[in-house]
């Protein structure tokens, strides 16, 4: 088959050279895209789910290190019983038809979030994937899970005040370093801030996600809902993050 001319302007303006390192997702609208084909709502999840395969194929493709998805707040326990429920056997189909593939492609499973209260078959399937992409070095494919970042915020201070209590710490020495030491990102190292945060949907707020993590990321807010984002929407939010310029606060380009 021919690429169209769009696809070929895409590839044309991509820069390889300079793809985000790290890509924050929050996955919006599966629910909306069900209902706009009068569907039930778990079928827009269940949609969804193919949708993560094939962003997480087209980010590794493109060079990306870590690609951190937004699967399941701590407030989506207020969602309908049976909608959660469905929402907690989706990890295990997805790990169930997609380690082999991410194997192959040398991706790694990282989780970051309390799945201490996830379902214990839930919480299998997240340990059994992490377990077998453990020695892959590739693409880490970061999800947060019953994860909410003033939740993160909270347990990472409750941390650093006990190793005051204790001694371990003193208080003066404190710096945003240590901070970022104990939130859930941590085992990101160099990695855990996002250069580019994607939402999908066209929904324009942050829904509690990565908060301290983002302070100097790139922020993209695209209409496709998530069952309709694919590689080349990844690809022209990328195009769209390149053309800006990122000074952290000062006055020349980093």
């Amino acid at each position: 088959m021919f690429s169209s001319k769009k696809d070929t302007e895409t590839e044309r303006q991509l820069d390889m050279e300079r793809i985000p390192a790290h890509i924050a997702i929050i996955m919006d609208g599966n629910g909306r895209w069900a209902q706009h084909r009068h569907l039930p709502r778990v079928a827009g999840h269940k949609q969804g789910m193919q949708t993560v395969k094939k962003v997480t194929m087209a980010a590794s493709d493109l060079g990306v290190k870590v690609l951190s998805l937004y699967a399941f707040s701590t407030e989506n326990w207020k969602r309908p019983a049976t909608e959660v429920n469905y929402l907690m056997q989706l990890p295990i189909r997805f790990f169930a038809t997609f380690v082999p593939d991410l194997v192959k492609h040398n991706v790694k499973v990282m989780v970051m979030g309390d799945i201490t209260r996830l379902p214990e078959a839930t919480q299998k399937a997240v340990k059994d994937a992490i377990k077998d992409t453990a020695d892959c070095d590739g693409m880490i494919l970061n999800f947060a899970l019953n994860y909410g970042s003033r939740d993160e915020i909270t347990r990472a201070v409750r941390s650093i005040a006990d190793e005051v209590k204790e001694g371990q710490l003193d208080p003066s020495a404190i710096t945003e370093q240590t901070i970022s030491d104990h939130l859930m990102s941590a085992p990101l190292g160099k990695l855990a801030d996002p250069d580019l945060l994607i939402r999908t949907s066209g929904e324009e707020r942050i829904s509690n996600f990565m908060l301290w993590q983002i302070g100097y990321s790139e922020l993209e807010f695209v209409p496709e809902h998530w069952p309709d984002f694919d590689g080349e929407t990844l690809k022209r939010a990328i195009i769209e993050f390149q053309g800006r310029h990122r000074r952290f606060g000062g006055l020349v380009n980093k």
